[in-house]
């Protein structure tokens, strides 16, 4: 029989180090298991608004935050042709003001490195590196993980944070059928000071276009910015973030928009792209002592910025409901659900909505661009918009 205070995570990405900080700050036993022999994240950016920055400090990670993190001043939306810009959105103190804390724009890795950095503060011996699951199995007094190289885990209880190809989802619930969405993502990283002082600027940039969307932002201190981009084609239907691309390729994808979205992309070391798939709402995520979190159970779209914040948010609440309820794997699972199923629910419905307004027909029309910007992105249509979203609260939610 397992320790009842002790947890097994497969996977240490951000959700799955973040619910290990969350336990172990509780006083819980955790490992967590890794299939990668390395511990890293991919070279990507990425955005913690309000109410991710809110669990993170409530896990003391604020000062080491300080060290990597922007604090940009703005997000602003420019045409995708003319380069006409509009002030979207203030950041900043403004941010911090109305929600208590700040808006962050960050390098994945240095997130991931400060997360894994306060687990092995608590537990050195925590992460376990190499490990790729290749079953579960759930009794009524533990779970057990068993790993490619034969090496089993047992638990009282097991997350799967692993991400959007979920290994654990599948020993739980079968193959899931991801549905293309007829768009194709790029992302790469530019040294700031290969870019022109207009571009090389602390604040957030959306592009948006009539098929295409493009978004750049400082990461790692103001020293590296963050490009990402959509574009709706149909040929390329491969789901993975590591799939290296060409430059030519890229900028044939926004062929006819500003020079300044070109100049970036000239700067990209090595661009990636992978096919946007959407995946059908799950009705549960938990049988028997096994359940899952962020990407594993709820992938959203990036057309929100919530991704890895739900999974921050996830992770903190599943913790709460494991201490509150240390002896009962299952009711601890059915309240983190109860809590966490709507909003999640809800963040990919609206990431998925705003897929539509980001590639908006009426931006190609010079007459219509105003029109539209004043109807679905000036900055009061938003705050009225995502007030839901940066107020809400993961660490006072009653348990």
């Amino acid at each position: 029989m397992a320790s009842p205070n002790k947890t097994a995570i497969v996977g240490a990405g951000i959700g799955g180090l973040t619910a290990a900080l969350a336990l172990l700050k509780r006083g819980l036993d955790v490992n967590v298991y890794e299939q990668s022999s390395e511990l890293k994240e991919v070279g990507a950016g990425i955005q913690i608004s309000s109410n991710g920055t809110r669990v993170l400090y409530a896990l003391g990670l604020e000062e080491a935050l300080k060290r990597v993190q922007v604090l940009p001043s703005k997000r602003v939306i420019r045409h995708w042709r003319t380069g006409e810009t509009w002030n979207w959105f203030d950041l900043g103190q403004t941010t911090t003001q109305r929600y208590g804390t700040p808006h962050v724009m960050l390098h994945r890795g240095d997130l991931h490195g400060l997360l894994a950095d306060a687990v092995r503060s608590l537990k050195p011996d925590a992460l376990k590196l190499g490990k790729r699951c290749v079953s579960i199995s759930s009794t009524p007094d533990h779970a057990e993980v068993t790993f490619e190289d034969s090496e089993r885990a047992r638990a009282a209880c097991v997350i799967g944070a692993d991400g959007i190809h979920s290994q654990v989802r599948q020993c739980l619930f079968g193959q899931d059928k991801p549905e293309f969405t007829g768009c194709v993502a790029w992302r790469g990283l530019v040294a700031m000071e290969k870019l022109p002082s207009h571009i090389a600027q602390m604040l957030g940039t959306n592009w948006l276009g009539p098929h295409g969307h493009v978004l750049h932002y400082p990461v790692r201190r103001g020293e590296i910015m963050n490009f990402i981009s959509f574009v709706e084609r149909d040929d390329w239907q491969v789901e993975s973030w590591v799939t290296e691309g060409t430059k030519d390729e890229l900028a044939n994808d926004f062929r006819g928009w500003h020079d300044d979205v070109h100049e970036i992309v000239r700067n990209i070391e090595t661009p990636y792209k992978w096919a946007m798939m959407v995946r059908g709402p799950m009705p549960r995520w938990s049988e028997g002592r096994v359940t899952l979190m962020g990407d594993a159970c709820h992938p959203t779209l990036p057309f929100l910025g919530q991704g890895g914040v739900m999974a921050v948010e996830d992770g903190y609440v599943l913790a709460a409901c494991l201490a509150k309820y240390i002896d009962d794997p299952a009711q601890a699972f059915a309240r983190y659900e109860d809590i966490r199923r709507d909003r999640t629910a809800t963040v990919v419905r609206k990431s998925h909505e705003n897929r539509r307004s980001a590639f908006s027909p009426a931006l190609a029309d010079q007459g219509q661009v105003a029109v539209e910007v004043a109807r679905e992105w000036q900055q009061e249509r938003v705050r009225e918009r995502m007030e839901w979203l940066y107020a809400y609260d993961a660490t006072s939610i009653e348990i």
